[in-house]
């Protein structure tokens, strides 16, 4: 994508990944607006950037998407970027008992939030001269976390209308990228300063370097071998990604 020159509305942009773009976006002087459900996140955020704007956004809320999109729509008109990023990851047993509201809540704001998004805004992105859709997905989106299933289960479906979105949209002004971020020390997963997890500015840094080089899917090296998923080895390599967790869980 361009980097410059851009008008950006980021959901989820009130703190972690999404806010580590939206000042990384910023601080190229793009126009950047952040979206989330907590008021005094996004004030944070415009206050410690000023040009910043925020908009309250309930992403698992299809009439707030409608509500969101039509003032997107008139007070920016030069809007031609949307980041799907807010997410929630709860943890779950696939072998036990499934909370039902709670795997709906993950699929309405993993899922359909950025479905119903991209929806209300893309005849919009069309009239632009470019545009961009990012999907934000994630590594669980090839390789699934067994205990947080319907989390990698959500992932690995916006995955997959990405590639189809992007196809059906070959022949317009809009582009769609995905970026797919490893584990990153966000408050997505406990913030612990565990080794294992990638420090958030090396992410954005090498994230930005990604989407600037037009690549339709941004995957950092340290993941690479897990998104060259294997094929016909695919459960073995799974079993052992999940047995390695098991032995070192993650902090929740």
């Amino acid at each position: 994508m361009q980097m410059t020159g851009n008008t950006i509305f980021i959901t989820g942009g009130g703190s972690g990944i999404g806010r580590g773009l939206a000042e990384a976006f910023h601080r190229l002087g793009n126009k950047v607006i952040v979206a989330g459900r907590r008021k005094a996140l996004l004030d944070d955020v415009s206050g410690a950037n000023p040009g910043i704007d925020g908009v309250e956004l309930d992403i698992a809320d299809p009439d707030d998407i409608r509500r969101v999109a039509a003032r997107l729509t008139a007070d920016y008109p030069a809007l031609n970027v949307l980041i799907n990023n807010a997410g929630i990851m709860p943890f779950d047993d696939a072998g036990g008992t499934i909370d039902d509201a709670v795997s709906r809540k993950i699929v309405d704001t993993n899922l359909l939030g950025p479905i119903r998004l991209t929806s209300a805004l893309v005849e919009h992105f069309k009239k632009q001269s470019r545009a961009t859709v990012i999907h934000n997905t994630s590594v669980l989106a090839y390789v699934p976390l067994a205990t947080a299933a319907v989390y990698s289960a959500a992932k690995a479906a916006l995955h997959s209308y990405a590639l189809s979105q992007r196809f059906m949209l070959r022949d317009t002004s809009v582009s769609v990228q995905e970026i797919a971020p490893p584990w990153v020390d966000t408050d997505l997963v406990k913030k612990s300063g565990d080794p294992r997890a990638m420090p958030l500015g090396v992410f954005i840094e090498k994230t930005m370097a990604g989407l600037a080089a037009d690549t339709e899917e941004v995957v950092v090296d340290e993941i690479r071998a897990l998104r060259d998923n294997p094929g016909s080895g695919e459960h073995e390599l799974v079993r052992g990604f999940n047995l390695e967790l098991v032995a070192n869980p993650i902090p929740v």
